[in-house]
């Protein structure tokens, strides 16, 4: 497999912690809108230091001086991405991602109540970073073309859900004032269905079709069906008779809003994908995931995006399993042993941060192995 350009630079941050921290002190930092709580601990686990700072340019810079005079050199936080961490990697520290869901976890450690607070959970971070070393990593941040790819992406995929929820308020829409659409042509979202929503709104527009009307029609909106227009007209007749007279003409505007929203929503992601597609030319691993069977651009754009610049994070195939949520999970109790797969979505930057759909990696089988790191994985000092 050819090699990641982004795997092979001598100033990639290391891919271990060291066994103890240096200066002997760690940093946690419960990030917010408005201000970010920070807490510093020492090697026994006692915290030494806590204050609020404020989302400010002059707050991000009185954090960082903050954490210098007490020589914490490691950070950790609960995002991987944002000013508060760009700022932390610009003066050179080490940060460190624990998961929202693990800190909501951890706290038992320290008490039984488990409420949320931001200070006790800036605590929490950096205890943590100081106990838990052997299985956390810092953070290696990704290149400004794979950030990039990573957004569009998301956007995209913000933009397709949108298109799915505005169709289906569609369909509803229509099954009262319309019917005879929602099953004429196979997508209620096509250009087609929408090209025929906006010339015929409303029953009487529809009754006015013969075959060889709406096979003109077709004609001239360049439909490329496999139907002939008189069985598409036949739709027409056995549907339900939807609304008439004034209150069809009401409920017409309402049709013509829902359809230019959707074709809004059609138009931009039809822009997105371009700009994933130039983007993705332009990345430097492109040629990796784009020589997947049947990955496609978007699907190939999307794989890119999550699994991230550094392969050496998924030293096998299995750890790449996990990101994709495919890794089956084991639950054994006394003699009893259930195997069965993770149905959970997967945590990952993309799904994340905002997007919440099902991974490319679940929902395509494709050989990962294809896509672990040629060189040896170094193992932690």
């Amino acid at each position: 497999m050819p090699e990641s350009a982004t795997n092979t630079s001598n100033s990639e941050p290391p891919l271990f912690l060291p066994v103890v921290a240096l200066n002997d002190v760690t940093g946690g930092i419960d990030w917010a809108r408005d201000d970010h709580a920070v807490a510093i601990v020492d090697g026994r686990g006692r915290e030494i230091h806590r204050h609020t700072v404020e989302h400010t340019t002059a707050g991000l810079r009185q954090l960082v001086n903050t954490l210098g005079k007490h020589g914490v050199v490691e950070v950790a936080i609960e995002r991987p991405d944002g000013p508060v961490v760009e700022t932390l990697l610009e003066a050179g520290l080490t940060v460190v991602v624990i998961s929202p869901n693990q800190v909501k976890n951890l706290r038992g450690r320290y008490g039984s109540a488990g409420n949320k607070d931001d200070r006790f959970d800036a605590y929490v971070l950096a205890d943590t970073l100081r106990t838990d070393r052997a299985r956390l990593r810092p953070l290696v941040p990704d290149s400004d073309a794979t950030i990039a790819l990573r957004r569009s992406c998301c956007a995209r995929k913000d933009l397709a859900s949108h298109r799915v929820a505005a169709a289906n308020q569609l369909r509803v829409h229509l099954r009262n004032v319309l019917p005879a659409v929602v099953g004429l042509f196979r997508d209620l979202d096509s250009a087609i269905s929408l090209a025929f929503l906006t010339r015929f709104t409303i029953q009487d527009q529809a009754d006015w079709l013969t075959p060889k009307r709406l096979g003109d029609w077709l004609s001239k909106q360049g439909y490329s069906g496999r139907l002939d227009p008189a069985v598409l007209h036949q739709r027409l007749l056995d549907a339900p008779c939807g609304a008439t007279g004034e209150h069809a003409t009401a409920q017409a505007h309402i049709t013509a809003a829902l359809v230019a929203v959707l074709q809004t929503l059609t138009e931009q992601i039809k822009i997105l994908s371009t700009q994933i597609d130039h983007q993705l030319d332009a990345h430097t691993d492109a040629h990796i995931f784009t020589s997947l069977p049947r990955a496609g651009r978007v699907r190939a754009a999307r794989l890119l995006a999550e699994i991230g610049d550094c392969r050496a994070k998924f030293p096998t195939p299995e750890s790449l399993a996990c990101l994709a949520g495919a890794a089956p999970s084991t639950r054994q109790s006394g003699k009893a042993r259930v195997v069965a797969g993770k149905t959970a979505s997967p945590t990952t930057p993309t799904n994340t941060a905002p997007c919440n759909a099902s991974s490319p990696l679940k929902t395509k089988r494709l050989d990962i192995g294809f896509l672990m790191p040629t060189c040896p994985v170094r193992s932690p000092p």
